[in-house]
């Protein structure tokens, strides 16, 4: 009560931050005239200027009221669109780190060019993040055209662009791209053996268009790029047969709020005995009680055209809040392929992962984050809590006219669905547009089927049509347009009432051109047709949008219902909902069903929808909540290894750009010396009862040459460490001597020999060894740290998925994994400093030659993994292939290659 007073008279916490912003948009304003003024030259000079003041120390704050009148002078030039004082605060906003909500049509993408401009001026980079490929193409280019004129460089990163072009997209000044490839790209480049060949710089500012869609509905699964491990198919098969033979509620039970099907105990015997085992949670049948787990989700929870469709005789993932395919992703932990067993496909090997990062951890990284959309608020606290993200509504820049009425709500889904085809089929009559929102593609398609048979024209758009997206929903705003659309609902497109002339005339001549006569003439024939027809679209009431059901979240019901009153358009929204409906069932449906059956509720009559509203919203608040705790016990584990990444990571990027490396060599010497001494000389026993020779025996063996202690040293533990660390180094600096000295001979060598081997290494830019000693001492880093990595990769992985078990035992798992978390990673860190210092030390010119040798099989090796490890949430399906390289030169010279360094791996591990 006292929040509610206080905000009617003080405002809401978005109300008191635009208050601070006025000043912002009347200082824009008054320099509009200014730069008016300038002719294109002038202006254009203005980036050199702004630049000059940052590198004089100037504060970019106090840059921005002119670079905004700049960027809206531009915008006023180039696309002839002038951003309106709401998008200045959105700009603004978005400068200063936080969520801008700004509606549907209220013109995001253009507010975006603000903040991007003036922090592209700093000349770190700024990443323009979108949902998809088409909207960083299309935003890349349009934008671009502003960026352009003022002298920045524009890149666009996406799925399939090669290696060089990709670079030079991330050295651009502004660089647009989805979400994914970000993420993966950053994964990529710490699985690099080559500086040159990296992607990314830091991270200094990002702008995430859609940023609930990105940071909220995509962060419940991590981004993880793997390799194919060795593991049979058969089981998957073995477990769905089985799976049918079981009864629900006899041997199995659902869980309606989570959906998620558990065993009974008559359901364990049962499966014991089809599988012909004697126990299935004794310790050796773990995995299988696992994959049987799997394989009943698959049959129970996974619904075809709902969770997933079949393409090309491939399972093929649909985002449950986007309804947009996911292409190339997989479910993990065995999921993907219990579906593929169910629906009778080709079964992919399962895969080891190679890297991971959460989209959480990935978006904290930068130094300065910000998003944007026309629904965050409901999430606002899921953002403060996670990323730090303030949330500021932003007012439309006109008054909003859409009317948005009451659900209806009826008993069954049958007499609801009539009600909707009735409701269509009156709408469509009268010529008013009528967008129709679905939650999967099987819904979809009914309502397609109805509406054929009542021969009422319509478009429709899912996961099945996604090339025509935005095409369908350009046009959804004409007269008697009929639409049926799942959530994907073609974000980022907007629905201009009476057509897109654009669209219209590019689909007539086969595509946009502004230099193409027949484009300009077709563009202005639809123009004028367009706008006669949105005459009639607004006296008839707008866009009317049709729910076909209460989404999971209120965000995505409010996504539908702002597709209509784009810019003060007039529109309408209502919802049609049953008591069967999904969300309904689980949270309540059935005892209100009785309830409303015993006071007389009549079969077909609609319920006035305020009397459901209440249990509606609480059913979302709980779904909501339920999906907030997922993402947060994503993060809280991505975050253990999180830490142990930020490690590894800035350890391999400091050696690949040769940053001290043989710093980084002496830091190892250090710390296994220290290990060493303090597992020998242990404080709580007496010093006259360490064991010391132990000591010089373990240095001998790690060095090769024999390392003693002084006689006459006092037993204390610093002076044993100082003592034996001295005499290390000194042999260290030897060694390094001796092998710079073997290097020189082994070069000549080569340089003398005509077997191609030293073209290899001097001209391929994406093989380049450095040919000194710390070069090696580079490889000799990179190659470990990177094997041990993906071990440990794989023992987390199966610590995470145990550990769950720990709960039984009164323990919290959370706890118990980070304590074993960090066990495996100091032990894993300790053995890669142990297997570098021993190899460095091993050398000899045999060695030097087969390491050259297993240097260039490797890099090729991993060529050919990283085009073919398929970047993937959760885990992928890739093969590992032939690389490309092996097939085009003589297979036998590269076979006896890498056979020769596969000799000398054997034998290095049998000295080691």
């Amino acid at each position: 009560m006292l929040e509610f007073i206080a905000k009617k008279i003080f405002g809401t916490k978005s109300d008191r931050l635009l208050r601070t912003l006025q000043p912002v948009v009347a200082q824009v304003n008054h320099l509009e005239q200014k730069y008016e003024k300038l002719s294109n030259t002038e202006l254009q000079a203005q980036t050199a200027k702004f630049r000059e003041q940052l590198d004089n120390g100037e504060s970019i704050n106090n840059l921005l009221p002119d670079a905004f009148a700049v960027v809206r002078e531009a915008s006023k030039r180039v696309l002839d669109k002038r951003p309106y004082d709401v998008q200045i605060i959105g700009g603004a906003v978005l400068h200063d780190g936080k969520i801008a909500e700004m509606k549907t049509g209220e013109g995001k993408t253009l507010a975006a060019t603000l903040p991007a401009y003036l922090n592209a001026l700093t000349g770190k980079g700024v990443h323009v993040v979108t949902v998809n490929d088409y909207l960083a193409r299309r935003d890349s280019e349009w934008m671009g055209s502003i960026y352009n004129f003022l002298g920045l460089e524009v890149g666009v990163v996406y799925s399939g662009l090669d290696e060089k072009t990709k670079r030079d997209a991330y050295l651009a000044d502004i660089t647009y791209g989805q979400n994914n490839e970000f993420g993966f790209d950053y994964l990529r480049d710490n699985m690099k053996f080559d500086a040159e060949m990296l992607f990314q710089r830091a991270h200094h500012y990002a702008i995430v268009d859609e940023v609930d869609s990105i940071l909220i509905d995509e962060a419940r699964t991590p981004l993880i790029i793997s390799g194919p491990a060795e593991d049979s198919t058969d089981k998957y098969y073995r477990i769905n047969k089985i799976i049918p033979s079981l009864k629900i509620d006899a041997d199995f039970e659902v869980e309606l709020k989570t959906k998620i099907p558990h065993l009974t105990e008559e359901g364990v015997a049962h499966v014991e005995k089809l599988l012909k085992v004697d126990n299935l949670y004794d310790p050796h049948n773990i995995e299988l009680l696992h994959h049987v787990n799997q394989g009943l989700k698959a049959h129970v929870t996974f619904e075809k055209d709902v969770d997933y469709l079949i393409k090309d005789g491939k399972i093929v993932i649909i985002d449950e809040f986007t309804g947009r395919p996911m292409e190339g992703r997989r479910w993990s932990q065995g999921l993907h392929q219990a579906i593929e067993a169910k629906e009778g496909l080709t079964i992919a090997r399962e895969n080891q992962t190679l890297a991971s990062i959460t989209f959480q951890n990935y978006f904290r990284m930068y130094e300065k984050l910000s998003g944007m959309t026309g629904t965050a608020e409901t999430e606002a606290e899921e953002f403060e809590k996670i990323y730090g993200l303030e949330v500021v509504v932003i007012p439309t820049n006109r008054p909003l006219a859409r009317e948005d009425l009451s659900d209806q709500v009826f008993r069954t889904t049958k007499e609801k669905r009539a009600a909707v085809i009735d409701s269509i089929a009156d709408i469509h009559e009268t010529g008013q547009p009528v967008l129709v929102g679905t939650i999967s593609i099987e819904q979809s398609e009914d309502i397609s089927k109805l509406l054929r048979k009542r021969k009422i024209e319509h478009n429709v758009l899912n996961a099945k049509h996604l090339a025509r997206e935005a095409d369908i929903v350009a046009q959804a705003g004409r007269l008697g347009a009929v639409t049926i659309s799942t959530n994907m609902a073609g974000r980022g497109t907007d629905i201009v009432l009476g057509g897109n002339p654009e669209f219209l005339a590019a689909d007539e001549v086969g595509g946009k051109d502004l230099e193409n006569p027949d484009y300009l003439e077709a563009f202005e024939r639809f123009s004028k047709a367009c706008a006669e027809e949105q005459k009639k679209v607004l006296e008839l009431g707008g866009l009317h949008i049709l729910g076909t059901e209460r989404h999971e979240s209120r965000r995505i019901d409010n996504q539908l219902r702002g597709r209509a009153g784009r810019q003060g358009d007039p529109g309408s929204s209502e919802f049609f909902v049953s008591l069967e409906d999904d969300l309904m069932k689980r949270f309540g449906g059935e005892k209100i069903q009785q309830l409303m059956s015993r006071l007389g509720w009549e079969e077909g009559v609609a319920l006035d929808g305020n009397l459901m509203s209440r249990s509606i919203e609480s059913a979302q608040r709980k779904v909501e909540g339920m999906h907030f705790d997922e993402r947060k016990r994503v993060t809280e584990y991505d975050d253990v290894m999180n830490k142990q990444r930020q490690v590894i990571y800035d350890l391999r990027r400091k050696v690949l750009l040769s940053e001290g490396v043989r710093e980084t060599i002496l830091e190892m010497i250090d710390d296994l010396l220290e290990e060493y001494v303090l597992t020998v000389c242990d404080e709580s026993v007496k010093p006259m009862n360490w064991d010391l020779s132990e000591l010089s025996k373990r240095i001998s063996d790690l060095t090769g040459e024999t390392v003693s202690l002084s006689d006459d040293i006092k037993i204390e533990v610093q002076e044993v460490y100082d003592q034996l660390r001295t005499k290390t180094k000194e042999l260290y600096a030897k060694n390094v001597e001796r092998q710079e000295q073997k290097l020189e001979e082994l070069k000549a060598t080569y340089m003398d020999k005509d077997d191609g081997f030293q073209v290899q290494i001097s001209e391929r830019s994406d093989s380049a060894f450095d040919f000194t000693f710390e070069g090696l001492e580079q490889n000799t880093i990179l190659e470990n740290l990177d094997r041990l990595w993906n071990d440990h990769l794989h023992e987390m992985d199966e610590l995470r998925q145990g550990i769950g078990w720990r709960g039984m035992g009164q323990k919290n798992p959370l706890l118990e994994y980070q304590r074993e978390a960090f066990t495996l990673f100091q032990g894993m860190t300790l053995q890669l400093k142990d297997l570098v210092i021993r190899s460095l030390f091993a050398f000899d010119s045999e060695h030097l030659e087969n390491f050259l040798a297993h240097i260039e099989a490797e890099r090729t090796r991993r060529r050919a993994r990283m085009k073919s490890a398929e970047a993937v949430h959760e885990n992928p399906d890739g093969e590992e292939q032939e690389p490309e390289e092996l097939i085009a030169k003589d297979p036998n010279e590269e076979k006896a290659k890498l056979e020769a360094a596969r000799k000398a791996r054997r034998k290095q591990r049998k000295r080691r």
